[in-house]
């Protein structure tokens, strides 16, 4: 595990800043369809009739990986905390979850202008800045060369997380935690605080999954509205 240090205090801070509003916690997956969700696959321009790589199985919502696209939230939230229940259903590869979600097909006409949080199996917690930014510590480390970070195609966009072997061997059920609160974004992986940026360009937006080639599976996503201690 890396920077434990770094994770500590982070952690305590979150605690200091953050609580629950009080507002009960809401499923975004009904278990049985796709209400409150609507799909954006560009592929399906040019064919209407193509399936989606978005359905519900034996109660689970499946992202198949192909076509490629997206899942997102009708709705638009802030200041919540995400915990999704994900696993790949068979060989592990790509995915993400897209918080602060807004344009659609910002990037490379495919993806939509957010902060995304990797899946992709063995770097979950990923940071990728997609048309939005964000700032974490030891920024040179995680993210490369000054001169060449960006939020557009050709530039330095992704963030590596804080921690290694954070995720469960494949086939089993992982827990991801995404806390969005004011301008920062947090994430755990299985308990293990993985990621914290701050200053954030957007602070609100809707939620995305992706089908990025990967079959991945999900039995939770849960919403529950946080609030700063400062607002209350």
């Amino acid at each position: 595990m890396k920077k434990l240090i770094i994770v500590s205090v982070i952690a305590a801070t979150t605690l200091s800043c953050a609580t629950l509003s009080g507002k009960k916690s809401q499923s975004l997956f009904n278990g049985r369809d796709l209400t409150g969700w609507h799909v954006d696959i560009p592929k399906m321009d040019e064919d209407p009739n193509l399936e989606s790589a978005f359905i519900v199985r034996d109660g689970l919502l499946v992202s198949l990986g192909t076509p490629r696209g997206h899942l997102i939230t009708d709705k638009v939230y802030q200041n919540y905390r995400l915990e999704a229940e994900y696993r790949f259903a068979g060989k592990p590869g790509n995915c993400g979850i897209l918080a602060h979600a807004s344009t659609p097909r910002a990037l490379y006409k495919m993806f939509p202008k957010s902060i995304e949080v990797q899946m992709n199996h063995q770097h979950a917690g990923d940071f990728w800045c997609i048309v939005e930014d964000i700032t974490v510590p030891d920024m040179v480390t995680r993210r490369g060369s000054k001169e060449k970070w960006g939020i557009t195609e050709g530039k330095a966009r992704r963030i590596l997380n804080l921690t290694d072997g954070s995720e469960n061997p494949v086939g089993d059920w992982n827990t991801m935690v995404i806390e969005c609160l004011g301008s920062d974004i947090m994430v755990w992986v299985n308990g293990d605080l993985v990621n914290h940026g701050s200053n954030c360009t957007a602070s609100q937006g809707q939620i995305a999954i992706q089908a990025e080639g990967s079959e991945v599976e999900f039995r939770k996503l849960e919403l529950t509205p946080i609030a700063k201690l400062s607002e209350k």
